[in-house]
């Protein structure tokens, strides 16, 4: 049974990618990764804070005054709290490639145009297979429109662009006023993958203490409806790779994006969840299922599932949002009289 897939130009032995998170952190747990059966792994983030603070004057103008006022001590991140540095990042992209065999991609997580986006052709140079830029950008400026925001994440990726080789995915979020036109302009702009979608991080407040706290909460099975969307939106009508991520927990949930159009699933929340070793179990279940349906190979249901085909998605969209509202029965119905309610 043939699970091999490509991505950004890569063969890869399966559809399964662990995606960034702190596991990477640990050289051991990438080998156990691809023991498992990873066909590539996605390095952790290096954050373009981190890069700028290993310049003295930011960090200076950052903190100076925060003493001043306390609650303004938790406002940005202590510089000694970053887990890796510019070096310690280079190296472990090195080292990593010495041990292991599948492709290494690294992850560059930052917001804005700058010169951090150099620092891709120091990776490239460590020995990265490709790079993911992982764009986490939350707008709050009221008077910034549509037009510049768009433009920002069309300015990172050219910027990294013009000084890599390697391939480059974009990981975005699905927050733009048209989702497909974006998808389009970073195709042109040389985008060789887009991973859907980034998971907004929620802050919560702690009542106790009176201060804005970490609230990370893992994914579901649920999180990957958004996902599953618009791959099948998108496939066939731009030509950069498409990577699912977000809610794959299962092997009919990577069947599924799969289905829809996308190249690879990226791993998570499953991992963290259940261990590295999980990894086995999702592709034997992939596997079971493909004996069962007679299916050969990965490739001959890529895409099967998509509105590649589909003259006017928008209405299709709109059609199915209205079979959803209209068939819908809650479950009390079945024991109750539902006339009072609905006429």
């Amino acid at each position: 049974m043939d699970l091999t897939t490509t991505y950004m130009g890569m063969k890869l032995q399966s559809p399964l990618v662990p995606s960034a998170s702190p596991l990477s952190e640990d050289i051991d747990n990438i080998q156990r990764m691809e023991d498992a059966g990873a066909a590539a792994v996605v390095m952790h983030s290096l954050f373009e804070e981190q890069l700028r603070l290993e310049s003295y004057e930011l960090h200076h103008h950052l903190t100076q005054g925060t003493e001043s006022f306390s609650e303004a001590l938790t406002y940005f991140p202590d510089s000694m709290n970053f887990r890796v540095g510019s070096k310690t990042y280079l190296e472990h992209i090195y080292e990593t490639k010495q041990k292991v065999k599948i492709p290494i991609i690294a992850s560059l997580n930052g917001s804005s145009v700058g010169g951090w986006t150099n620092y891709a052709k120091q990776i490239q140079q460590a020995g990265a297979d490709a790079l993911e830029l992982n764009i986490y950008y939350v707008p709050t400026d009221v008077d910034l429109t549509s037009n510049e925001i768009e433009q920002t994440y069309i300015d990172i990726l050219r910027a990294v662009k013009a000084v890599v080789t390697i391939p480059v995915a974009v990981k975005l979020s699905p927050y733009f006023t048209n989702m497909a036109n974006m998808a389009k302009r970073l195709d042109k702009a040389g985008a060789n993958a887009l991973v859907l979608f980034n998971r907004f991080y929620q802050p919560d407040i702690n009542l106790n203490l009176l201060e804005v706290e970490p609230n990370v909460l893992l994914s579901t099975p649920q999180s990957m409806r958004l996902p599953l969307r618009w791959i099948a939106i998108l496939y066939g009508r731009i030509h950069t790779d498409l990577a699912a991520t977000s809610g794959i927990h299962r092997g009919q949930d990577v069947l599924k994006m799969l289905m829809a159009g996308a190249k690879i699933t990226m791993l998570c929340s499953v991992l963290l969840r259940h261990g590295i070793n999980h990894i086995r179990v999702i592709e034997q279940e992939i596997r079971e299922w493909m004996q069962k349906h007679e299916y050969e190979s990965i490739k001959q249901m890529q895409g099967s599932m998509s509105q590649k085909h589909c003259p006017n998605p928008s209405a299709f969209e709109r059609a199915q949002y209205m079979r959803s509202l209209t068939t819908y029965k809650p479950e009390w119905t079945a024991t109750h009289d539902t006339s009072y309610y609905f006429g």
